[in-house]
């Protein structure tokens, strides 16, 4: 019997991404990990198959580790998603007060985190994450780059 190690919350935060752009949705996918260490949630973005422009990945994940864990507040979970959040994502987490942030690809364009807004960084901000930026940063932006190439093709 091999002892294969489990895939780590950012690589079950890709598969999320995966099937998202199975379905023709942005690659972004996200996973919650709880205070005990295990996975409460994972998402991928569902924005198209919703009609919902709110369904992001974060979103997602947030909505059902609130429900997993009987609790508007996810104090002590951390959030790993493949791209840096949004403004409106951004500040879900921090209402949700969740203990750690860890993305993979930056997002000069749209993200809240490191770029735009930064949410984080606001006087008017209720709750900042610890934040770990470019995780797996190369293989979230190919993943990204890659289906947009596509779409434009």
């Amino acid at each position: 019997m091999t002892n294969a190690a489990a895939p780590s919350p950012m690589d079950l935060a890709f598969a999320e991404a995966e099937a998202a752009a199975a379905r023709g949705e942005v690659p972004v996918g996200a996973v919650i990990v709880g205070p005990s260490g295990a996975i409460v949630a994972a998402a991928g973005n569902r924005t198209l198959e919703l009609k919902d422009p709110t369904a992001h990945a974060e979103l997602l994940a947030i909505r059902a580790a609130c429900v997993a864990l009987s609790s508007e507040r996810l104090t002590g979970c951390d959030l790993y998603v493949t791209l840096e959040p949004c403004p409106m994502c951004a500040t879900a987490v921090s209402f949700a007060r969740i203990r750690r942030l860890y993305f993979g690809a930056p997002d000069e364009k749209g993200g809240g985190v490191e770029h735009g807004p930064r949410i984080f960084a606001q006087p008017t901000c209720h709750h900042a994450p610890d934040i770990y930026g470019g995780m797996s940063e190369r293989r979230a932006a190919d993943m990204l780059r890659a289906f947009f190439a596509a779409r434009r093709s």
